[in-house]
């Protein structure tokens, strides 16, 4: 899939540059360690993806296979703040939907304008040759295709040193996500997903690895401490999914500090109303292992920026977010206050105007302008500020509602657990004669068939995409240890 190569140029790296301008404002990101591993891979040259395969070959070189292809796909970006905006690829766009045949350059022009339209408006603007090329807007060469292809892998180089380059300057702290981003939880038992919904649909054959939980969260502190300089703090539990037996791997991994949502804070001190008497402070996890802390995100602040503020103009969007502030404020009378902000870094921004560039800088500059709010990371508020509280047991559940649903709750997700179970037990089968590389890949594809977003599409997949690739990943498994393949994964899975 191509996620990872389009929002790396539109995304990952302004998000962070765009500080420049705002020296005040400290920011905490969250980087998943298999994400950072993609971009590498690109960066590497080692990978290709269909989209990027098809994207570099000549235009009169595509079969009929290819061009459906591309027809189907190369529009998959907003078509209201995005393709709207350029009239031929909004012409392209047109074209297509009434079915009606392409010639050489239209496929030629398309695959030009997916890979520019996905690369961030500031980079097209400060980038001369991608800027002849949005002036130019039609009757692409080869030649300017494979300038925007290489403009790409050129952006997603500069990612990681900009990341670095920020820590040590002090205004950024990046946290990880466990490495392949898996619902810890569950992978330490399938069965705690029913203590945070006791009707969960669970499979028929659990999966209960708490040594799982422990590698995922080990290799990605290891993994950020072989990329940046300063030791690592905190940690972003995939999907803030969180519960009282994982805190232990966490704390022995010299973790610090974790984030959840503020659901999790009411059911953990058994509050049944929202309570923001008990939100805007750090909490301590005192436990047998070690100390952790925890803080909790203000959802309503939170989902605005990611689910609102799209709809509106940037000005009226960050009045609303900052009087929000100040109600905050005025309500604490000047109270020390931790507002915790935490939010999906990257598919929000496609349904701003200018890729949420007008309303970010409007908001950092109120925020900077603002004599009651600063921005802060969460290491730095830690570092002044002891958590006063404690939680003597921590509920389990995400930041969807609380639970798990997504990923546990309807029959298809069970059956995927029940053949992720199936294929974990065979590492543990003493008959199993893997060594060195080998046994090595058989782990790492274990580990990634553990991550969380084959599960969260199962009884979504409308076109079976993750269901083909949850398969291929299986497949491949049982192939690194050499056992014959089940016969089900020939077919999507089904109940």
């Amino acid at each position: 899939m191509p996620w990872v190569r389009l929002h790396g140029t539109k995304d990952y790296l302004d998000m962070v540059t765009i500080l420049e301008k705002y020296p005040s404002i400290h920011q905490t990101f969250n980087l998943v360690p298999s994400l950072l591993e993609q971009i590498e891979d690109y960066t590497n040259r080692t990978v290709k993806d269909k989209f990027l395969e098809l994207s570099f070959k000549p235009a009169n070189e595509l079969t009929a296979q290819d061009k459906k292809f591309i027809s189907d796909n190369f529009f998959s970006i907003n078509t209201q703040r995005v393709i709207s905006i350029h009239p031929r690829f909004y012409e392209l766009y047109f074209k297509n939907l009434a079915k009606k045949e392409f010639s050489a350059q239209d496929y030629l022009d398309l695959q030009v304008w997916f890979n520019l339209a996905w690369i961030d408006p500031v980079f097209r603007q400060n980038r001369p040759e991608l800027t002849a090329l949005v002036n130019k807007a039609r009757f692409f060469t080869e030649e300017e295709k494979h300038s925007v292809l290489n403009a790409q892998t050129e952006i997603l180089e500069e990612i990681i040193p900009a990341y670095k380059k920020f820590i040590e300057k002090g205004q950024v702290e990046v946290t990880v996500s466990p490495y392949y981003h898996p619902i810890l939880p569950l992978l330490y038992n399938t069965k705690i997903a029913r203590e945070a919904k006791p009707k969960t649909i669970l499979p028929k054959i659990n999966f209960s690895y708490p040594q799982d939980t422990k590698q995922q969260i080990d290799d990605a502190v290891k993994f950020y401490q072989n990329r940046f300089t300063v030791p690592l703090s905190g940690m972003w539990p995939s999907e803030e999914s969180v519960s009282e037996h994982i805190l232990a791997p966490i704390i022995q991994s010299g973790v610090k500090w974790i984030v959840a949502d503020e659901g999790i804070l009411f059911k953990s001190l058994k509050k049944r109303k929202r309570d923001t008497r008990i939100l805007y402070q750090p909490y301590l996890l005192k436990r047998e292992d070690g100390d952790l802390n925890i803080v909790f995100r203000d959802r309503n602040l939170s989902d605005l920026i990611g689910f609102v503020y799209y709809n509106m103009k940037a000005e009226d969007a960050v009045n609303d977010f900052i009087r929000h502030l100040e109600n905050i404020n005025n309500e604490f009378k000047g109270q020390d206050l931790l507002v915790t902000v935490a939010l999906d870094g990257e598919n929000a921004w496609e349904y701003y105007p200018n890729d949420g560039h007008d309303f970010l800088e409007l908001l950092y500059q109120r925020i900077m302008d603002c004599e009651f709010i600063k921005a802060t990371t969460i290491k730095e508020y830690l570092q002044t500020h002891e958590s006063k509280s404690e939680i003597k047991r921590l509920a389990a559940g995400s930041w969807i509602y609380g639970e798990f649903g997504k990923w546990i709750g309807n029959p298809l997700k069970a059956r995927a657990w029940e053949w992720l179970a199936q294929a974990r037990k065979e590492l543990e089968n003493p008959k199993l004669k893997l060594e060195g590389s080998k046994l090595d890949l058989a782990w790492k594809q274990m580990y990634i068939l553990e991550g969380s977003d084959w599960f969260w599409w199962y009884g979504e997949d409308t076109n079976g995409a993750f269901d083909k690739l949850f398969r291929t990943h299986l497949s491949n498994f049982y192939q690194l240890i050499g056992k014959d393949l089940p016969e089900y994964l020939n077919k999507p899975l089904s109940v």
